[in-house]
């Protein structure tokens, strides 16, 4: 029965990581969108369900578990719509031309649905950082590769594997965390400062090292936790001043790294009286 349906569901925000204006989920089982453009890329993946749209008056489908990625341009015309009485689940990343430039508007048309599971996957890692706002450095590293990704679809440009270069600027990279720990820093500042590709950068970081930097980041910081608990300070305390967003954020963290929350880390730590 229609009143037995799910009702729609959405959940947006505005994340803090240049170039993703905004951040869409949502469930919809009946709702049609009527043809309409928007200023900023689409990017899109379905989780669940079946979704029918036309682009620049061209219709096209995708469908779960098809590992599929669908990519609407800026000032092209579209619409969407349900295929079936469950409707579908979708996460949308709306992404400004400093991600993908407009001349790449003509292979998108040509081409809105990708068929590439480890693009899809990448955007899903992607999605899973973005909700939390601690973890923007990890989002960012994540954008740049979907965006370099969606690249080699769109414009056949391939990545450069590290070379000589990569012990240097993995080593520069490792300095300007180990000097930024508390305060963090951009990915777009470091590739700024060691004058090399966000991409580029991080592969050369994770060959000479075995980690991406922001998993490196993080490590630095649970252990700057540890020693500030073991000296007694409080959690909510110790997360800002490692870099953490808030208390939440480092509990998640450190209970990953650790295997236990900071409170008790602090108490089980503590060492026994005579």
């Amino acid at each position: 029965m229609a009143g037995d349906r799910p009702r729609t569901q959405i959940n947006a925000w505005q994340p803090s990581v240049p170039g993703i204006a905004e951040v869409f989920h949502a469930h919809f089982t009946e709702h049609a969108y009527p043809a309409h453009t928007h200023d900023t890329w689409d990017l899109m993946i379905l989780d669940d369900g079946s979704v029918d749209f036309a682009l620049d008056r061209r219709r096209h489908g995708a469908t779960t578990g098809t590992g599929s990625v669908l990519l609407l341009p800026p000032g092209v015309l579209h619409d969407g719509r349900t295929v079936t009485e469950s409707g579908f689940r979708k996460r949308v990343l709306y992404l400004e031309t400093t991600v993908l430039p407009e001349r790449l508007t003509g292979s998108a048309v040509d081409g809105p649905v990708i068929g590439d599971a480890r693009l899809r996957q990448r955007i899903h890692q992607l999605h899973e950082s973005l909700r939390h706002a601690g973890d923007a450095f990890e989002a960012e590293s994540r954008l740049s590769f979907v965006r370099e990704r969606l690249h080699f679809h769109l414009d056949a440009l391939r990545p450069r594997p590290p070379g000589r270069e990569a012990h240097r600027l993995a080593a520069g990279l490792r300095e300007l965390l180990d000097s930024r720990i508390s305060s963090g820093l951009s990915l777009r500042q470091a590739a700024a400062v060691l004058h090399a590709h966000p991409t580029h950068l991080i592969r050369c970081f994770k060959q000479t090292y075995g980690l991406p930097p922001h998993t490196y980041l993080t490590g630095k910081r649970i252990d700057r936790a540890r020693r500030f608990l073991l000296d007694g300070r409080r959690a909510a305390e110790v997360a800002t001043a490692v870099g953490f967003h808030d208390q939440a954020h480092l509990n998640r963290h450190f209970t990953r790294h650790v295997g236990t929350t900071p409170a008790r880390y602090a108490v089980t730590s503590t060492e026994p009286r005579s």
